[in-house]
């Protein structure tokens, strides 16, 4: 659990601020609560799949993989989420996303690539994804952030 917030913590701070160096990470992360090392940090960007991308001035910042930042493919994956979902429903650590023909890929890209650490994959056909969530515990915690993306 801790390490889950912890990452979600890394994504937030990530968003609001350019932050260049894993010290500077660790540092916002310390202010947040967390006890973190360095190697803790390097972890979690590796996992996490981040990348240094220019900042200008000549200095790099860590951005989420592929150029786009949090912000855009969450609110991309908010659009989509009211424009082509139709059902969710959950079994186990399972979560099934129904959406209308031909939608399910645009969703199921949106999902791996807002890199929810609860969310380890997704499978997506062309109007069904499966979502396998990790630890299982965290499904209805899951389940409720699809069902506010709906609104």
């Amino acid at each position: 659990m801790a390490k889950l917030g912890r990452q979600r913590a890394v994504l937030e701070i990530i968003t609001q601020q350019a932050v260049s160096t894993q010290g500077e990470l660790a540092s916002e992360l310390r202010k947040r609560g967390f006890h973190v090392t360095q190697a803790t940090v390097s972890r979690d960007i590796k996992e996490l799949g981040l990348v240094k991308v220019p900042a200008g001035g000549g200095g790099y910042r860590y951005a989420l993989a592929g150029g786009q930042q949090l912000g855009e493919v969450y609110a991309r994956m908010e659009r989509l989420f009211r424009d082509s979902v139709i059902n969710l429903d959950y079994s186990e650590n399972l979560i099934l996303i129904r959406t209308l023909p031909g939608t399910a890929h645009a969703v199921a890209s949106c999902i791996d690539s807002i890199r929810w650490p609860e969310i380890i994959g997704t499978v997506a056909g062309d109007d069904t994804i499966l979502a396998i969530i990790k630890p299982k515990k965290m499904v209805s915690a899951v389940m409720e952030k699809f069902r506010r993306l709906m609104r």
